[in-house]
């Protein structure tokens, strides 16, 4: 079935949809804050210019993508596309009209739509998992909104989930752990009457155990996509007081050290998780993102040198949005300067032991990790990619030392959850191919794509032994490690449009990049526009694609989608006909189905409509046909896209979550109608009969 022309009702000159209150509390108002950072670096322009003749060479040679070993969820093609010997100005196709519609995305496309519903295409059926305060462990009381506990809670799935994952039992058909996270609290929206300058101990105890991750087993129910929770031995409630260990090369540092814990190698809790991966060897990455705004009294910190640290962070003012700091003086820095350093992190859980201790990794750096999602080479390297979601900020890459072990062995495990531990962290450093034709317009350049070169620069090396050696000059390894967003400043990294999830394709070995949005780009002094961020003024971001030398250092990349309205002038979809485009805006997650198709999830659609989940061809003449498959409640966020051949998987985030509206005074009702309160979920959709897309 081939796309229909869609009837856009949107406002290109309209800014993120997502309300205030929802930047309140998830990322303490980071868009209408000094931009973090301030560092000048190298002008993308000028190093462009530079990499010019570099360029010839890398096409050359071309980049080869490596295939991968036993045991890992990736596995590289063999065609020429996928080993990196395509010219970077036609990377993989022009698009155009295209032909039918490619395996996996054939369904009747959903409109833009404002609905208090998750709305899916003609055909499909749908059905909430879980949803906020439903039982995870035995004896856990039924949700009772007006009468929440922390102790409920620690019990009850959690809120505001994020990223899912959903992992086979083996030995059990149709049976998984479903594991997900739960980035934050919207106090306003769990409690009737909340005050926000008057919280109390309750709900302070409450939203601390709401937040984490929960491990749920779920069984398929025959003849549909449903998925139901049960009682397994595997389930968990992982909240802001079950302790992690902290490896790496910042473990033990005194950057890292408390009154609570004065070895500085454990840490209490985890906040803000937004997305994560699961690896081959079985287990789930989280990445710690805005926890900057859990943590009070920035304004006390007189040294020079730690309020710099500091504000590089997003960590500022006197009292915290939730004013957790009256009930445990680790959120209060006048008290405990260093416990905002032990947040920041890529955590690892093991869902398999429900006794294990998640782990925090330092090796991968601390910065606003959006995600960590893994990719592993033919010889056994494991590479860790991870977005900094702040304007401005950077991408970066992890490169183990280890080799991945095969088998799901007890001494695999242990083994496989040291990969992270020891290895080289690098920092993108992008080139465009068109650098005097880029003018903040989005006008595409002559050569037909916004494209160009880019190396990995090395930023810490740690051993096995795990310590670190650092690469920077002037900073040491601890250093590099805690503060690695001034690493990426001495360095000269690329200055991104909010960097968000990675994921390399399955299928090719090619990675993706969701790069969200940035209004500051190019406004008063920010840096300007680039080739990989060429929009001033950024509101619906863009999607970029890496052919990388996954262990080496160097990749191409171009962009395939610049999102916004299809009808202007400033939006590409891979070269494909625009009036047969769903209009996508302000890309977030991002996954593929068992075909090689990318999925796109959205946050703060800038186009006026709810947000939602979009396929995206990648090859062959329908290369850049966008399509939205599905989309979410009013004031909701689309995260963790799960996508599999027999269901659709995805978290609904804050729905509701309007400015203005409250749990007094709700703006919507799902999932439950009637005058029920609001509950972030997850939701399964499946096609009767069927294969989703087929």
């Amino acid at each position: 079935m081939s796309l229909k022309p869609l009837a856009l009702f949107v406002n290109h000159e309209g800014a993120s949809s997502r309300a205030s209150v929802t930047c309140q509390y998830k990322c303490g108002n980071a868009c209408s804050h000094e931009v973090p950072n301030a560092s000048q670096g190298e002008y993308f322009r000028d190093i462009a210019r530079t990499a010019l003749s570099r360029r010839g060479v890398l096409r050359g040679a071309g980049i080869a993508v490596l295939a991968v070993g036993a045991g890992s969820a990736l596995a590289a093609c063999s065609d020429d596309s996928a080993n990196g010997n395509v010219s970077a100005t036609d990377p993989g196709g022009t698009g155009g009209k295209g032909g039918a519609a490619p395996t996996g995305t054939n369904f009747d496309v959903v409109a833009p739509n404002t609905q208090d519903a998750v709305v899916i295409p003609d055909g499909y059926e749908q059905a909430v998992v879980i949803r906020w305060g439903d039982p995870v462990l035995p004896g856990a009381p039924v949700f009772d909104f007006d009468n929440q506990t922390g102790q409920a809670q620690s019990q009850q799935f959690g809120f505001n989930n994020d990223f899912a994952g959903l992992l086979p039992i083996e030995g059990q058909p149709d049976t998984f752990l479903l594991v997900v996270n739960h980035e934050y609290t919207s106090e306003p929206f769990m409690f009737s009457g909340y005050d926000a300058e008057n919280p109390t101990l309750e709900q302070f105890q409450t939203a601390l155990a709401a937040h984490g991750l929960s491990v749920v087993e779920v069984q398929g129910e025959s003849a549909s996509g449903k998925l139901i929770p049960v009682f397994g031995a595997y389930n968990r409630r992982i909240t802001g007081t079950t302790e992690f260990l902290i490896t790496g090369p910042a473990a033990g540092s005194d950057f890292l050290k408390t009154s609570a814990d004065p070895a500085g190698t454990s840490v209490l809790g985890t906040f803000n998780n937004c997305s994560g991966g699961v690896t081959p060897w079985g287990t789930v990455l989280s990445g710690e993102e805005n926890f900057n705004p859990y943590f009070a009294n920035a304004e006390m910190i007189t040294d020079p040198i730690a309020a710099a640290r500091l504000k590089r962070y997003g960590v500022e003012g006197a009292a915290s949005e939730r004013r957790w700091e009256r009930f445990d003086k680790r959120f209060d820095l006048a008290q405990e300067p260093n416990e905002v350093n032990r947040f920041g992190y890529v955590v690892e859980v093991n869902p398999w032991d429900a006794a294990s201790a998640p782990v925090k990794h330092t090796a991968l750096g601390r910065f606003k990790h959006e995600a960590a999602t893994v990719y592993v080479t033919d010889d056994g390297t494991v590479v860790a990619y991870s977005g900094d979601d702040e304007r401005f900020d950077y991408m970066y890459k992890f490169v183990s030392s280890r080799k991945m072990m095969s088998g799901n062995s007890q001494a695999s495990m242990r083994h496989n959850m040291t990969l992270l531990d020891a290895g080289t962290l690098y920092v993108a450093k992008f080139a465009g191919n068109s650098p005097d034709e880029i003018d903040g317009s989005g006008t595409l350049p002559s050569d037909g794509a916004f494209d160009g070169t880019g190396e990995w620069i090395a930023l810490l090396r740690t051993g096995e032994d795990g310590k670190g050696e650092s690469l920077v000059d002037g900073m040491s390894a601890e250093e590099v490690a805690v503060f690695t967003r001034q690493a990426g400043d001495k360095v000269g990294a690329t200055k991104m449009d909010r960097p968000e999830d990675f994921e390399p394709n399955p299928k090719t070995g090619k990675v993706y990049v969701a790069l969200t949005n940035n209004s500051k780009r190019g406004v008063d002094g920010a840096a300007s526009a680039d080739e990989a961020n060429p929009r001033n003024n950024n509101k619906n971001g863009q999607v970029l694609e890496l052919i990388d030398d996954h262990a080496g250092t160097a990749f191409t990349w171009n962009l395939l989608l610049v999102c916004g309205d299809p009808q202007a002038a400033d939006t590409y979809y891979g070269g494909f006909d625009k009036s047969s485009v769903s209009p996508i805006s302000c890309p977030d997650n991002l996954a593929f189905d068992p075909h090689g198709n990318l999925w796109v999830s959205t946050d703060g659609n800038a186009l006026k409509s709810n947000d939602g989940l979009f396929s995206v061809v990648l090859d062959g003449p329908n290369r850049g046909e966008t399509k939205q498959f599905l989309s979410v409640p009013k004031g909701a966020e689309t995260c963790g896209p799960i996508i599999g051949e027999e269901r659709i998987i995805v978290c609904v985030q804050h729905p509701g979550e309007l400015d203005g509206a409250d749990a007094d005074s709700p703006a919507s009702h799902w999932p439950d109608g009637g005058t029920n309160q609001p509950r972030p979920a997850v939701v399964a959709v499946w096609k009767p009969n069927g294969r989703i897309g087929a």
